[in-house]
C-alpha cells in the first residue's frame, strides 16, 4: 500500500503547537543514551557470578514505551521517566513469588537510590529521576517470547501468586510494523529535539543519520500516543488509584495508525478510538476488554477498568480533548482561549514552554517575510507590532470573540 506523502509537522499552527508540546515530553537525547547504557549494566549485574540468576537469563529486552519509542515523563512530573525491561528466566520454577524474590536478590546491592519489589517487577530508582522496571518472565511456548510474568503481592493476607500470560516482544513488533518511520516528520521533530538539547543533528536524510544521533521520534502515530499519555497523566495527576494503562493506549494507537495524517488529526483519531471502544462496552453493560493482538491470552485491561465509573470517566476526558481540538481546527477559537485550554489538557509548564517555542518560530518567520496559516487558510498576524512571546499575542484574522472549545470555555 502506498501511503500519502508525510505532512510538514509545522505547516499547520495547531499541529505546530502540539509538536512543540510533544518535543517537551520526550526522553532527552542524553537520557535516552543513558537509559540504553543502564539497560546493559543491569543485565550484566543480574548475571554476575554468585547471583541467583547467574546463567539463567535467556534474554533481556525492552518492553512497553521504551520498546516502541513512546517514553514520556512520569505521571505528575516533568523530569522523571520509567523504563520497562523484561528478563526471561530459565531453570527451576518454584512459582511466581520465588521468581520475583530471585530477581530481587539478584539486584540486591545495585548502586541506585532505592530498589523496590513490586507486584510484577522490581524497580530501580536512580538519583536523576529515572526508574527502571525489570519484569521477570518465563517462556511457555516455542513461539518467540510467548510466556508468562509473575504476579505476587507481598504481605500478610496477600492472595497466592499467579502467572499472567504475556508476549510484549510480539506486541512491540506488531506496533512497529504498523507505524513505519515517516521521514519528513521524523527529521523535522528530531532536529527540534536535538536543538533543544544543545546537540547538532546530522544534516542528512533520515536513513543516513548516524548511530550517535538516533531517531528518537519516528512517526505521527507515536507522537500522538505520547500526547494522549500526557493528557491522561494530567487528568489523573491527583488520583491515587489505577489509571488507564499506557499499553491500552498503545494498542489502540497501533490499530488507529494511518501514516501521513496531521498530528492534531491523529490525536483526535486515537482519542475517539479509545473513547468509542469504552462507549460501546458501556452500552453492552461490560468493561473494556483489550487483548494483545499477537497473543490474545494476554489481556491489557486485566487490572483496569475496575468498574463502569472508571471507564466512562476516562471516555469523557477523551471526548473533551477531541472536541476541543476539532473546535480549534474549525477556527472557532481565540488563541488566548486555546492557550489556556491546552494548559488544562497537557499541563501548565509544558504548554507555556511550547507556546513560547511556537511564537519564537513564528516570530522568525514574520521577520523573514514568511507567514503561518490557520487551518482554513487565513493568515495568523501579529496582534501587536512586535511578537511578545505569548500565543495570546497572536490572533487569526476575523477571529470570533468567544469559543466553547467543544464543551466549555476555559478562561
Amino acid at each position: 500500500m502506498a501511503w500519502p506523502p508525510p505532512k510538514d509537522p509545522f505547516a499547520d499552527p495547531l499541529d505546530a503547537v502540539l509538536a512543540e508540546i510533544a518535543i517537551s515530553l520526550q526522553l532527552p537525547p542524553g537520557l535516552h543514551a543513558k537509559a540504553v547504557g543502564r539497560y546493559e549494566a543491569v543485565r550484566t549485574y543480574i548475571e554476575r557470578p554468585g547471583s541467583p540468576l547467574n546463567g539463567r537469563v535467556a534474554c533481556f529486552y525492552p518492553q512497553g514505551s521504551m520498546r516502541i519509542d513512546a517514553t514520556i515523563s512520569t505521571r505528575g512530573t516533568d523530569d522523571e521517566y520509567d523504563i520497562d525491561i523484561v528478563a526471561e528466566i530459565t531453570g527451576r520454577d518454584d512459582g511466581p513469588e520465588a521468581l520475583l524474590d530471585d530477581l530481587g536478590a539478584a539486584l540486591a546491592g545495585y548502586p541506585v537510590s532505592k530498589i523496590v519489589r513490586q507486584t510484577r517487577c522490581v524497580t530501580l530508582y536512580y538519583a536523576d529521576g529515572m526508574h527502571l522496571d525489570v519484569t521477570p518472565a518465563r517462556r511457555t511456548a516455542y513461539k518467540e517470547k510467548e510466556g508468562v510474568i509473575a504476579h505476587a503481592k507481598k504481605g500478610a493476607g496477600a492472595a497466592p501468586g499467579r502467572y499472567v500470560p504475556m508476549n510484549a516482544y510480539a506486541f512491540g513488533d506488531w506496533y512497529t510494523a504498523r507505524t513505519p518511520t515517516e521521514e519528513r516528520f521524523a527529521k523535522a521533530l528530531n532536529e527540534r529535539l536535538y536543538e533543544q538539547a544543545g546537540i547538532a543533528f546530522a544534516d542528512a536524510d533520515v536513513h543516513d543519520v548516524p548511530e550517535q544521533t538516533p531517531l528518537i521520534i519516528k512517526s505521527v502515530t507515536t507522537v500522538a500516543l505520547q500526547l494522549l499519555k500526557r493528557h491522561r497523566n494530567i487528568a489523573y495527576a491527583d488520583e491515587t488509584g489505577r489509571v488507564p494503562p499506557s499499553i491500552v493506549l498503545s494498542c489502540h494507537a497501533g490499530h488507529a495508525a494511518q501514516p501521513g495524517m496531521g498530528l492534531a488529526d491523529m490525536v483526535i483519531r486515537q482519542a475517539r478510538w479509545t473513547a468509542r471502544a469504552i462507549d460501546e462496552a458501556a452500552r453492552q453493560g461490560r468493561l473494556l476488554s483489550v487483548p494483545n493482538p499477537e497473543f490474545t491470552a494476554e489481556l491489557f485491561t486485566d487490572r483496569w477498568p475496575e468498574n463502569q465509573t472508571q471507564q466512562q470517566g476516562y471516555a469523557r476526558h477523551l471526548h473533551t480533548l477531541a472536541n476541543g481540538l476539532e473546535a480549534a481546527q474549525r477556527g472557532n477559537v481565540q488563541l488566548e482561549d486555546l492557550q489556556a485550554w491546552l494548559r488544562v489538557q497537557f499541563g501548565e509548564r509544558v504548554v507555556t514552554r511550547s507556546v513560547k517555542a511556537f511564537n519564537d518560530r513564528l516570530g522568525r518567520q514574520v521577520k523573514a517575510g514568511q507567514h503561518g496559516y490557520t487551518p482554513k487558510g487565513g493568515l495568523f498576524t501579529p496582534a501587536k507590532p512586535a511578537i511578545t512571546g505569548s500565543l495570546a499575542s497572536l490572533a487569526p484574522v476575523a477571529a470570533r470573540a468567544h469559543t466553547s472549545m467543544g464543551e466549555r470555555r476555559f478562561s
